[in-house]
């Protein structure tokens, strides 16, 4: 038996904004240490094929915007040799499930699907792989199955299971129903009557099965997933799905798509769940990240320069600033360079809605930090005014910027760190720190970091215009192209 990890890495980063961002969104995050949700969802598959034989290096399914992000971190933890598809944008679950699927079925090959989110966490690795090699042999079998947490609370965020029968010594039962998240009401008498799992939206079954059963529920989506992965095009390491035909796609969640219809209620029968006890949190709120965390006294958690007096059961997050608390109890505190974030844990669910204001008023703030990733490093706007802004830019070594120009700007490159290799029209000169240059408005240009340490530089732009998106590229080792209109997330 072969197991294709395919990992489901998409997200808008609306419910643990401000750290999470549409761009920037929370598996690419560390909460705990220094590995992101990302890199423990790979390396949580270590020692796995002891149990259960061969398995595969990830698939992982990302946003296209995140794919440089998504690169660097597999590559930090030594799995830059797995697979990267790239959605033009998020469809949902079901969608993602799909390609992955077919993706796998065209390497000739009809492996089990260990389906998993890449922003969950799971603190106990060996039960987890149990539980993996319970579900693996029931999905050899041409089961679909799913993990059931067991509720510690009247959850009402998350969705619920109904176990039906047992499945013979397996330690797992017939999934006999899914129920949508309910009300507080409902969610205690779930709880109260050991009945109910939580759904983990983990899950595990044949590539060929999950075909064969969606085609009969939602053909469309079947029909429009393989066209997109027909006429992808591999792009450097990822492969690019066709724009138009995924995006033609019905968009829809495994549980609903499929698996809901294979309950034992609804005449189906082919859907388990395997309870799943591994410490598993979806970090879906900042309550979640304050029930994760270590507690420093009086149940606070806090990460940062924070103090705090007389305060209780509370979360303080700061990212850049000194967060003082008093006199606060079940309150949560989140700090970064841009935003402030102060909500009862009560209402941590609804964070959301400030989102979804900042998008109806068309602000950054929902899609990126004053700190910006990059294929070559990052940059960080630290001052902005009428007509100029100030930014550091940092370029990793051996790493380069397009060759550019800008049609309403000028920049002033000073070094603080580093050597630079400059492109200014037909000249190339070196800078050393505290050296400087000046790039008029139209002029192509390129910085480069030709040294083994990390080149730093403070940019000053001056002009009319002083957006991203005024760039023109004329080369790019990173395989964007033309203007920043038609590619917003590359930037410089």
């Amino acid at each position: 038996m072969k197991i294709q990890p395919v990992i489901l890495s998409g997200g808008a980063g609306a419910r643990l904004w401000p750290l999470s961002r549409e761009q920037y969104p929370k598996q690419l995050l560390a909460f705990q240490g220094k590995s992101t949700l990302l890199q423990k969802t790979v390396l949580r598959l270590d020692g796995l094929s002891t149990l259960v034989g061969q398995v595969a290096e990830p698939l992982i399914v990302c946003n296209e915007q995140h794919r440089f992000l998504v690169a660097e971190q597999l590559r930090a933890i030594a799995h830059e040799s797995a697979a990267i598809l790239l959605e033009p944008e998020g469809r949902n679950t079901a969608p993602a499930l799909t390609v992955a699927a077919l993706a796998s079925l065209s390497q000739e090959d009809d492996p089990v699907l260990l389906v998993m989110p890449a922003d969950h966490v799971i603190v106990d690795s060996e039960a987890y792989h149990a539980a993996v090699k319970t579900a693996a042999e029931l999905a050899n079998d041409g089961m679909l199955v799913t993990f059931g947490i067991a509720p510690t609370a009247p959850e009402t965020g998350f969705g619920y299971i109904r176990k039906g029968s047992p499945i013979n010594a397996t330690q797992s039962y017939r999934l006999d129903a899914f129920v949508e998240k309910p009300d507080t009401e409902a969610a205690q008498a779930y709880v109260a009557s050991n009945e109910y799992l939580w759904n983990s939206g983990i899950f595990v079954m044949r590539a060929s099965v999950w075909i064969e059963q969606l085609t009969q529920f939602q053909p469309q989506m079947v029909a429009a997933c393989r066209q997109a992965l027909e006429l992808a095009a591999d792009d450097l390491d990822f492969c690019r799905l066709d724009a138009d035909a995924f995006r033609a796609c019905p968009s829809d969640s495994i549980d609903y798509v499929v698996m809901e219809r294979l309950g034992a209620n609804t005449g189906g029968g082919l859907a388990a769940v395997v309870p799943l006890d591994a410490g598993w949190s979806d970090l879906g709120a900042w309550s979640a990240i304050w029930e994760v965390g270590e507690s420093c006294g009086d149940g606070n958690v806090s990460k940062g320069d924070v103090l705090s007096h007389n305060c209780s059961n509370s979360l303080f997050h700061s990212e850049h600033r000194l967060v003082a608390g008093v006199g606060l109890k079940d309150i949560l505190v989140v700090e970064t360079a841009d935003a402030v974030m102060v909500a009862h844990k009560d209402h941590a669910q609804d964070v959301k809605k400030i989102v979804e204001q900042l998008k109806a008023d068309k602000r950054s703030e929902r899609l990126v930090h004053r700190q910006v990733y990059r294929p070559w490093g990052s940059y960080e706007s630290i001052d902005v005014g009428e007509r100029f802004q100030v930014k550091r830019i940092v370029v990793k070594s051996g790493a380069a910027l397009s060759l550019q120009m800008h049609h309403h700007r000028a920049e002033h490159w000073i070094v603080v760190k580093g050597t630079a290799r400059v492109t200014c029209g037909d000249r190339e000169f070196l800078l050393s720190e505290n050296q400087s240059t000046y790039i008029p408005i139209g002029e192509k240009h390129r910085l480069e970091n030709p040294g083994t340490m990390p080149l730093e530089i403070i940019e000053v732009q001056s002009g009319s215009y002083l957006g991203e998106d005024d760039i023109v590229r004329f080369e790019d080792r990173y395989g964007r192209k033309g203007d920043g209109r038609r590619d917003e997330a590359s930037g410089q």
